[in-house]
């Protein structure tokens, strides 16, 4: 079954399963066993014994540690226990009262993890955690659902990061591009170069970003999302309070101390910062052979363990400040414990999305759709439209950008070069564009799990309330990749996507009934 049609069955399964139920760890687990029968051709035994495999791969790998994800999971428990210490010594709340007396507004509360979004642009992981820690204090004082704190932390975080050279995104998508640029024998643009001129037909970035501030003036509230910021404005209740507990809420976990301080949030997350941000350096200068410069130390850094030492570093941060309160009013091991217990809900999500996305990797689904679409027999002229559609479908069903971009550029580059070389910078782009959106649409994408873990949101609450506006996003853009393949131009196009966005916001904003807020 690998490789066909039938590979894209535990995918279809799982996402039906997700909209319906709304159980995202259900959903998942009964995409892994179809998957895992599948592939063993229903064998029962063999099918379990690939479920565990699948399940022990993600700790152990060719009998030596996967150190990569256990430096990710252990980040997110460190995360938990900063956030712990950060409110159990007042500082949260602290920032929150700083934060209501000079931002006055609820539009005001909403742009801080916007306009954080795009500042912290170096790593969509780091992006997604960080504003949600800065940002969650303010938002909540203003009654801003975590559901709308999540969307904008998504809908900033992979699309700042997939268009700036001087990330982790930018250096390994400017390293595929020079080996496919080499490849065809296009020696017209170098790898940076092109990756400058690629962003202006990365139209569906530009849509989401501009959407995000559509939101935020024009209180753009469509579908699920007006349920969410209803609930938030009528009683406070930020989550839907059936959904049980969410990653990163300790609301009620423990007492906080009253005098607690803005300096008891600020220097933590100072220290994740620093810390993330010289490991980053650090490990990339290690990992790079030969001279070092910036593009290099971001294509050889090593994320996860600079995630890793930056949390060490916001912990001990964080409690040595919590130790040096008078009479602090929960004991270290409570603060501890509740910060790791905050994170579970987010390590399981992230686990069992690992085991989908490695059995829907062996089933090759996305070896299949590559193949699909290679074989189409489609006008080259909208060649950026269709690779953007693919894309989409690919990211979303797998989970992953990465993959999808791994899969996707040598073929869309290889496509453009024989058939129409005039295509390959907005053909790559349109590959970019599609996987963020798909990546943005799936329940099993990380960079989805952890925005809603640094927003402290319900997972699928988060994924149903962002699909609207991911939609809205990626129509405007396949019009604009339509223009593309009529005119052959980029900036028409990308500035008749932003108006179609536009159109749509206003639209909403004057013809769908609002709640009725002050929204200023």
């Amino acid at each position: 079954m690998e490789g066909t049609i039938y590979s894209l069955i535990p995918a279809i399964l799982m996402l039906i399963l997700v909209l319906f139920t709304r159980k995202v760890i259900l959903s998942l687990g009964i995409g892994i066993i179809v998957g895992a029968f599948m592939l063993t051709q229903m064998d029962i035994g063999a099918g379990i014994a690939l479920i565990w495999s699948n399940f022990s791969s993600i700790f152990v790998s060719e009998g030596a540690l996967n150190t990569g994800n256990l430096y990710l999971l252990t980040f997110l428990l460190l995360l938990g226990i900063t956030t712990a210490f950060m409110t159990a010594s007042g500082g949260s709340r602290a920032f929150g009262k700083w934060a209501v007396e000079r931002i006055r507004t609820r539009r005001g509360s909403k742009l801080i993890p916007a306009i954080l979004g795009i500042i912290i642009f170096i790593d969509d992981y780091f992006n997604a955690l960080a504003v949600g820690q800065v940002a969650r204090p303010v938002t909540d004082r203003y009654k801003v659902s975590r559901a709308k704190l999540a969307y904008y932390i998504d809908s900033t975080s992979a699309p700042i990061t997939v268009i700036s050279p001087i990330s982790s995104w930018g250096a390994y998508i400017i390293g595929t591009i020079g080996s496919i640029l080499a490849a065809n024998e296009i020696a017209q643009y170098q790898a940076l170069e092109a990756f400058v001129l690629m962003i202006p037909a990365n139209f569906y970035v530009f849509a989401a970003l501009l959407l995000v501030f559509l939101t935020i003036f024009m209180k753009l509230d469509v579908g699920p999302m007006k349920v969410h910021e209803k609930r938030a404005l009528e009683t406070g209740q930020l989550t839907d309070p059936q959904k049980g507990d969410v990653p990163g809420d300790l609301t009620d976990e423990f007492k906080k101390h009253e005098n607690g301080r803005i300096y008891h949030l600020i220097l933590p997350i100072v220290a994740l910062i620093a810390g993330t941000v010289a490991s980053m350096i650090v490990t990339g200068i290690q990992g790079t052979d030969g001279p070092a410069d910036i593009l290099s130390i971001f294509a050889n850094t090593n994320v996860n363990i600079s995630l890793f030492i930056g949390g060490v570093a916001s912990v001990v941060i964080a409690a040595a400040l919590y130790v040096a309160q008078a009479r602090p009013k929960s004991s270290m091991g409570t603060v501890f414990f509740e910060g790791i217990k905050a994170m579970l809900p987010a390590i399981y999500i992230l686990v069992f999305a690992w085991m989908i996305g490695d059995i829907i990797s062996q089933l090759q689904t996305g070896e299949y759709l590559a193949q699909q679409f290679s074989q189409a027999n489609i006008n080259i002229a909208y060649l950026p439209l269709i690779i953007f559609i693919i894309s989409g479908f690919m990211a979303l069903s797998t989970g992953t950008s990465w993959g999808t971009f791994g899969i996707m550029l040598p073929i869309a580059g290889e496509i453009a070069a024989v058939t129409e070389p005039a295509l390959i910078l907005p053909a790559l782009s349109a590959v970019l564009a599609g996987s963020v959106f798909g990546d943005h649409c799936s329940p099993i994408s990380d960079t989805t799990i952890l925005s809603s873990t640094g927003a402290g949101s319900n997972h699928i609450d988060h994924v149903l309330t962002q699909l609207p506006y991911a939609f809205i996003a990626a129509i405007a853009a396949s019009v604009g990749y339509i223009v593309l393949g009529l005119t052959g131009q980029v900036w028409l196009p990308l500035l008749i996507t932003l108006l179609i966005v536009a159109v749509i916001g206003i639209t909403i904003h004057y013809l769908v009934p609002n709640i009725k807020v002050e929204n200023k």
